[in-house]
This record gives C-alpha cells, sequence and structure tokens, in this order.
C-alpha cells in the first residue's frame, strides 16, 4: 500500500478528572521531520511521544501538540508552615500582653499572612500518564495513517494513468524512429542534388552520410532502458510500502533518458512528443514529492 504524507488525526481522553487531548498533523519533507509542542509540565513525555511517532511513520514533517486539561483542578496538598506560625501566634501574644492589644486572630485572617499556608501540587504518576498518552497518540496516529492511506490510493491511481500516457508516447516515439533515417536520406539526396546537378553523386560517400546519422540519432537502448524505468516505477508502486524516494530516483532517471532522445533524435514529430512526455513527467515528479 503507497501512503501519502498528507495526514490529520486528533483524539481525547478523560481520565482521573484530567482531559488528554492529542494533534497531530503531518506534511512533506524529505526526510522524518518531529516537532511536538506540550505543556511545560509534561516535557517527559516528548522522548516517548516521539518514539511512538517512529514506529508508526518513516518520512514527513509530523507536528504533534499535546494538550492536558485538569477538569478538577490540580491535585495539590495544603501544609501549614508551623515555625512561621508559632512565630506569629507568640508576637500576637506578646502584642496583647505588653499593648493590651485584642488577640482575635481567627483562621480567615491567617490566610491574609504570607507563608503560612504551603501549598504543593502532587508529583504526577509519570508511567502510568506516559501509558495514557501512549495510547492515545497510537490512537491518533492510526487515523492518519488511514488517512495517509486513502490518499496514497488517489495518488496511486494519478500516478498509474500518466504512466500509462507516457508509455503509449513513448511507442510513438518508437514507431516512429525508423522513419527519421528515412526522411533525412532522401532530403539529403534532394539537397546534393540540387548542389552537385550534372556532377554526378558519389553513391559510397552518400550512403557513408547517412550511415553516420542513423548511427547519431539511434534511441534503441535510451527507448529500452526508459521502458526498464517505466516497469521499474509500475512495480515500486504496487509493491507499497515507504517507497517515495525510490520512485523520485527513478522519475530522474526517466528525465534523463527522454532528454537525450530528444537531441539524438533530431526530428520535429519526437522533440514535440518528448515535450508532452517532460510535462507528464513533471506532474509525476510532483506526486511523487508526496509520497511516503
Amino acid at each position: 500500500m503507497i501512503y501519502s504524507m498528507t495526514g490529520f488525526g486528533r483524539g481525547k481522553v478523560a481520565e482521573g478528572g484530567r482531559e488528554i487531548t492529542v494533534e497531530i498533523k503531518t506534511l512533506n519533507h524529505r526526510f522524518l521531520d518531529i516537532y511536538v509542542k506540550l505543556p511545560r509540565s509534561l516535557n517527559f513525555l516528548e522522548e516517548s511521544i516521539r518514539n511512538t511517532v517512529q514506529r508508526y511513520l518513516t518520512r514527513g514533517r509530523v507536528e504533534v501538540i499535546l494538550g492536558c486539561s485538569n477538569q478538577f483542578g490540580i491535585p495539590t496538598d495544603v501544609s501549614i508552615n508551623q515555625p512561621l506560625l508559632y512565630a506569629y501566634l507568640s508576637c500576637f501574644d506578646k502584642l496583647e500582653k505588653e499593648h493590651n492589644i485584642a488577640n482575635d486572630v481567627t483562621v480567615s485572617s491567617l490566610i491574609n499572612i504570607p507563608d503560612i499556608f504551603m501549598v504543593s501540587e502532587n508529583e504526577e504518576d509519570h508511567e502510568s500518564l506516559k501509558e495514557i498518552v501512549t495510547e492515545l497518540t497510537e490512537k491518533v496516529l492510526d487515523d492518519v495513517k488511514n488517512m495517509r492511506s486513502v490518499e496514497g490510493e488517489k495518488l496511486m491511481a494519478d500516478l498509474l494513468q500518466r504512466i500509462g500516457l507516457i508509455k503509449d508516447m513513448l511507442s510513438d516515439i518508437e514507431k516512429r524512429a525508423p522513419y527519421i533515417v528515412d526522411e533525412y536520406r532522401e532530403k539529403l539526396r534532394s539537397r546534393l542534388k540540387d548542389i552537385i546537378e550534372g556532377t554526378g553523386l558519389d553513391e559510397n560517400r552518400f550512403n557513408m552520410e547517412v550511415a553516420f546519422f542513423a548511427e547519431r540519432c539511434n534511441i534503441t537502448e535510451e527507448i529500452v532502458r526508459f521502458r526498464s524505468h517505466i516497469d521499474q516505477f509500475i512495480n515500486t508502486l504496487k509493491a507499497g510500502g515507504p517507497a517515495g524516494r525510490k520512485l523520485d530516483f527513478i522519475v530522474q532517471e526517466m528525465n534523463r533518458e527522454v532528454n537525450t532522445i530528444g537531441s539524438k533524435a533530431n526530428d520535429l514529430i519526437v522533440n514535440s512528443l518528448v515535450v508532452e512526455i517532460k510535462s507528464e513527467l513533471e506532474k509525476v515528479r510532483e506526486q511523487v514529492q508526496n509520497i511516503e
């Protein structure tokens, strides 16, 4: 199965009064480039998320956004700063005795005294949270891969259609090739006849020139190699898996062959077909850039 590099997935889970969301977006990239955005307090999860993504994807720009909200507040512990409290109470008693000031201290009044009450967040259960996030990330990645798979099927259908067009045009070039030398022979004979009218034509010299041209414009090898590249492209495409880089290389080789065909053939019809093939190959190359 061929996979596109474009995909999206989002999921959420509620656990222990906490809602966790994972959003993943993938785009084209030459390599596997993973970007993870998450709350600072959850930085310990980044390596685990990266490892999970690497198990599922081999290529593309992958953006992972992790969100975490506590619906019932962050679990906390509240404790009393006993030494500080005793110091304040002792001071209040002293004020009452020495200055006859009423010692009307209440719990609510103590709240306004800095550092009397110490609030601390409970430590996260890292392993439990890592397990939850990993499971959610895997589910989202499944959705991403499904989307990439659907897109990949469309890419494959389009590529096979375009390669079919290229194959047909290559066959037209192959059919045209034998006539190139024949037409050159007649054109050369006509030109030489006008130039050396009445002096006779050296047939041996003439045949040598035609043979030289035939050898120079022979495109049989290029056509054979081009067909081989087409077969490799189709086989690679149908084999599935991460094939983007290999397909891109094959397209480069196709371009090399068609350029050589155009330069060697020296024929208007062939050159017109070469232009059409190059146009289709450019479209193929653009589509291949989307394949994992």
